[in-house]
């Protein structure tokens, strides 16, 4: 069996489709809001000014590190090659952990959109079984050519994020449930700052994902060109949009106690935006097109968990099956099994709950793994790049600023002790890292696997330049 991926020449637009697929601007305008104005009021547009700023600064380290090296082991490889073979693993396998609980998420995501959808057009579906069928059309996707999946991504995202800003230039035109536009969102407004804080995790999950095209690098023509653009223009173009959108949506509910409790309470923000505003139709053919774009986002990280896992299985991790590649296909296949059952695991074991509490759940505890997986790499980007001499004077500033302003998003998420289920999410996290921790020290093999491999890229970089 082959242990390489195929060389599918993925464009930039391609490889830029699938961190774009992942962050799913759109399903995360369509539930994501509500989260954030739980928390931080009338203050939604600061909180994802705030998210897109902290990400814009992590991202710097992204950026640097995929100009050097071209891995489908994203983090794992950057924080091998920084900060060793050990920590390479368990950074990796945190992300991994993040891709494994979106996939679910995100098929729980697709089910509510498109329950809230049926709804429109008078039919009464559960969202279970819609997950379900989800999980196997991704399935099969994910196992084709990467470029099929890409650009499946970047149709159905397209799609929907149009329809999203007519609804959102038709919300700011009429000046919103005040009839007048206000500047009030884009400040405190009240708020503690510990409030914002705790608030971005879920603006951080309509961001998280920004770093997946940074696993295609072996299968993208002139990686070290094109992957860290699309990074960049991900983070950019996606930021704006949600600072945009979360400010038609904050004016459209309204600014008054009653506007930010409807705004908090809703379940499909855009769908009742869209049916004030515009009408039933619109409204349908918006939660349409949010259940797009969270299958995009599901198909994209089915994607980018597969070839992390591979990358993983390639250097001897449970079984070398996990590091092989189909034979027609060049895809991970085995590794994008595992992936997708757990997935599947996952939705099964949280049919009772609503589709939004369990798109919620998940990706909470999925940030709270990306977080550690951020602050690992931007803390591996400041070792390895000041000992290599690029990064001089002013420039170590960035990811300094990334690495307080992610520290103080954890922070916030454990004190003070957050209420109901949510004061479990860090512990699974942390037993997620424990069991990692384990493996690590149980299986001296994989690391010096690791570490030979991830030397060996670095050599092949430093000769080139």
């Amino acid at each position: 069996m082959q242990n390489q991926l195929q060389k599918n020449g993925l464009s930039y637009a391609e490889a830029m489709g699938i961190s774009v697929a992942i962050m799913a601007p759109t399903a995360a305008m369509a539930l994501n809001g509500s989260f954030v104005a739980s928390i931080s009021g009338v203050s939604v547009p600061l909180t994802f000014l705030v998210a897109m700023v902290t990400i814009g600064l992590v991202s710097y380290a992204f950026i640097k590190f995929n100009g050097h090296f071209s891995s489908s082991g994203s983090v794992y490889a950057f924080t091998t090659v920084s900060l060793g073979p050990k920590a390479g693993f368990l950074s990796g396998w945190s992300l991994l952990l993040t891709y494994l609980v979106f996939t679910g998420a995100s098929a729980a995501e697709i089910g509510a959109f498109m329950q809230s959808f049926l709804s429109y057009v008078g039919a009464n579906v559960g969202w279970f079984p819609i997950a379900l069928i989800s999980v196997v059309l991704i399935w099969i996707l994910a196992l084709l050519d990467v470029r099929i999946s890409a650009r499946v991504m970047l149709l159905f995202e397209g799609i929907s994020i149009v329809l999203i800003l007519i609804l959102s230039l038709v919300i700011l035109s009429r000046g919103g449930a005040a009839h007048h536009l206000s500047p009030l969102p884009f400040t405190l407004a009240g708020n503690k700052v510990q409030s914002i804080g705790l608030a971005t995790v879920f603006a951080f999950l309509s961001f998280a994902g920004f770093e997946g095209a940074s696993s295609l690098g072996e299968e993208t023509a002139n990686p070290r060109r094109a992957i860290p653009i699309s990074i960049a223009s991900a983070v950019l173009i996606t930021g704006f949009f949600y600072v945009l959108v979360s400010y038609a949506q904050s004016i459209g509910f309204g600014l008054t106690a009653e506007g930010v409790k409807a705004f908090a309470g809703s379940s499909a923000p855009l769908g009742e935006l869209a049916k004030s505003y515009m009408s039933s139709g619109f409204a349908a053919a918006i939660m349409f097109g949010a259940s797009l774009s969270a299958f995009s986002s599901a198909l994209g990280t089915a994607t980018t968990g597969s070839r992390l896992l591979f990358a993983m299985g390639r250097d001897g991790f449970i079984h070398q099956g996990l590091g092989t590649v189909h034979r027609k296909y060049k895809t991970p296949h085995v590794a994008l099994s595992v992936v997708m059952l757990i997935g599947l695991v996952l939705v099964i074991a949280l049919y009772r709950q609503p589709g939004t509490n369990v798109f919620g759940w998940l990706g909470s505890i999925g940030v709270l793994a990306l977080l550690i997986a951020y602050l690992a790499t931007n803390v591996g980007g400041i070792v390895y790049f000041v000992r290599q001499g690029s990064w001089r004077g002013g420039v170590r500033i960035v990811p300094m600023l990334a690495i307080l302003a992610l520290a103080y998003t954890l922070y916030s998420n454990v004190y003070p002790v957050p209420t109901g289920i949510t004061k479990y999410f860090p512990y699974i996290v942390i037993a997620w890292i424990v069991i990692g921790v384990i493996v690590v020290m149980s299986s001296p093999h994989l690391v010096r696997n690791i570490g030979q491999r991830l030397a060996e890229e670095d050599s092949v970089v430093v000769r080139e330049e």
